[in-house]
């Protein structure tokens, strides 16, 4: 996988909501791997006093508070709705002096929101105590255009992405293991998730009952991917606006995207080959493995693979990525607290 990017890291105090949800203990991974002494307060995912388990022992959380937070230089949101909503308010009365990094997506509304993409923009936050860290499939996407306008004027490209359970947490994966094992004992399914079978299967969409509609997903991350896209446009690159279609895979962790790109001349395989390598991209030729979303879990960047010409039109290319999307979150949020600091 491509290596991660040196930061220049100080310890920080951090305040963590939803530390026990998979994402918080990615975030948590991450942050203290990368910077010694870092201290995360953690509570739970809404904000509320509760007790929980940590590394197999049971912890008590005290609820998120002002007083909680006098220490912390920065609240990370990885939890529920209602804990996002705790830290917004606390935040909002701190008037930005502790900065609120939502990683749950809640917050994008807020009229202080700004979408972030420290892996285009750099890991410069910019003004605002508000930072949306960017969807990971819409985050990837546009590393890979950008870096592909580096070989040539490109015209059009079209994405399909694969989204693994993780993205709709611990119950996501709960349920596809479960569904899983209950089809091969000839059990009924549990759809509470879902609402469809995901176990041995694609879709296309949720069931109807579903709490999270997968067209909702694919309309956030086009959002997300535009605003991007106009990040890096100001970086010196600009791509136009893919079409994509989201698919939910019946994998626990990973996104996987099928990527076809058009340029304005024919496609030379070596100056892509160029332009993608980077510090945050690995390419990998034809002649070795390609990459697969079970490879990239627990690996920071983005890795592309299988980069061949269509067979029907020498200006475009067929392309696959991988990456792990907790992770590359993770390091966003990581990335953003380096930037807070210059």
């Amino acid at each position: 996988m491509a290596s991660k990017e040196r930061l220049h890291r100080h310890a920080k105090h951090l305040a963590l909501v939803g530390s026990d949800t998979l994402l918080g203990r990615e975030i948590r991974e991450v942050l203290e791997s990368s910077v010694a002494g870092t201290v995360i307060d953690g509570f739970a995912a809404n904000g509320e006093a509760s007790f929980g388990e940590e590394e197999g022992e049971a912890v008590y959380r005290e609820a998120l508070s002002a007083g909680s937070l006098k220490s912390c230089e920065a609240i990370v949101c990885a939890g529920s709705e209602a804990g996002a909503l705790k830290a917004y308010e606390l935040a909002k009365a701190g008037r930005g002096a502790v900065k609120l990094i939502d990683c749950s997506g809640y917050l994008e509304q807020k009229p202080e929101a700004r979408i972030c993409a420290p892996l285009i923009e750099g890991g410069k936050p910019g003004k605002g105590w508000l930072l949306i860290p960017a969807q990971p499939a819409a985050v990837s996407i546009a590393a890979v255009l950008l870096q592909l306008a580096g070989s040539a004027a490109m015209e059009r490209a079209v994405v399909d992405i694969f989204e693994p359970a993780s993205e709709r947490g611990s119950k996501g994966i709960a349920e596809l293991q479960q569904q899983t094992a209950n089809l091969l004992s000839f059990r009924p399914l549990e759809k509470h998730v879902f609402d469809a079978q995901l176990s041995f299967n694609l879709l296309p969409a949720y069931g109807e009952e579903a709490p999270v509609q997968l067209a909702a997903v694919e309309q956030r991350i086009e959002m997300h991917l535009a605003t991007v896209l106009a990040l890096g446009a100001r970086n010196g690159r600009s791509v136009p606006m893919p079409s994509i279609r989201l698919i939910q895979a019946p994998v626990f962790h990973g996104y996987s995207l099928s990527a076809w790109v058009q340029f304005k001349e024919n496609a030379v395989l070596d100056k892509i080959a160029q332009s993608l390598a980077s510090q945050s991209i690995e390419f990998r030729t034809l002649e070795q493995e390609v990459p697969t979303n079970a490879e990239s879990a627990g690996q920071s960047g983005i890795t592309v693979g299988d980069v061949r010409v269509d067979r029907n039109n020498p200006r475009a290319v067929w392309l696959w990525a991988v990456t792990d999307n907790l992770r590359l979150l993770a390091d966003s949020v990581a990335r953003l607290l380096d930037g807070a600091e210059n």
